[in-house]
């Protein structure tokens, strides 16, 4: 019989680990990840001057790991771009007839350089139609959820309530238009959540019954990842999963 040394092991784990990993780095790049779709989506990136690259580092289920690396200057007030995934299984479901849509986020900051502008946010689609894609004309309504917000940066609109407890956690609501649709940002008011274990059906449910959103809307689309502005960091997902339970 021939014995193999833990270390020899380790190593060919680590190689097995490491091979799996796949960066992406292009404008629009996308990459299959599972239940999920990791995409760089540097949108306004013409605003400033920089880099971004994307790396998926492991699936298994319904729970998904990845990094971004960016650096980015010029334009302090402009989003360069919202490095995400994109669930394929979450959606579809019509507000009324959610059961649950339990998530889990861990996330850290492995670097990140004095005073960056950036936040770390969900991104969620709502339309009349039970499909469609997110930011154009069948969507109604943005719901972003920033768990964190560095360098005094603002979601889209004005605060229109402060302090309100939802899903176990302090946020400040904004909201406003944008384009044909209309955003409602709950703002984390704790600090940085790194650790978020929710159902984001309470926040669907707070919309309807506090903001005049329709039951009748259908959840079209969930993206997770973050928006950056200015300066240097890497984030770190070291694991994530979200689903939409239909009663």
């Amino acid at each position: 019989m021939r014995f193999i040394s833990v270390s020899t092991i380790a190593a060919a784990l680590s190689s097995a680990f490491l091979s799996f990993a796949q960066t992406i780095s292009g404008q629009y790049d996308c990459l299959p990840a599972g239940e999920f779709t990791l995409c760089q989506n540097l949108w306004g990136e013409e605003a400033g001057v920089g880099n971004q690259s994307s790396t998926l580092i492991s699936t298994s289920g319904d729970t998904v790991s990845w990094s971004t690396t960016w650096n980015w200057a010029n334009s302090p007030n402009n989003v360069k771009s919202y490095a995400n995934v994109l669930s394929n299984t979450a959606k579809g479901v019509q507000l009324s007839n959610i059961a649950s849509a339990p998530t889990s986020w861990s996330w850290t900051y492995e670097t990140e350089s004095e005073g960056i502008r950036a936040d770390v946010s969900y991104d969620i689609w709502f339309g009349e139609a039970s499909s469609g894609q997110p930011a154009t004309s069948a969507s109604s309504y943005e719901i972003m959820i920033w768990l964190s917000g560095q360098g005094g940066i603002q979601p889209v609109g004005s605060v229109t309530r402060s302090g309100i407890t939802v899903a176990g956690h302090q946020w400040d609501l904004w909201s406003g238009p944008n384009a044909n649709w209309e955003v409602f940002s709950f703002k984390t008011a704790e600090g940085d959540i790194t650790e978020f274990d929710v159902d984001l059906n309470e926040f669907f449910t707070y919309l309807t019954e506090n903001e005049g959103v329709s039951p009748a809307q259908f959840v079209q689309a969930i993206q997770t990842g973050t928006e950056p502005f200015t300066g240097n960091a890497v984030l770190m997902t070291s694991s994530y999963s979200v689903a939409v339970n239909p009663l």
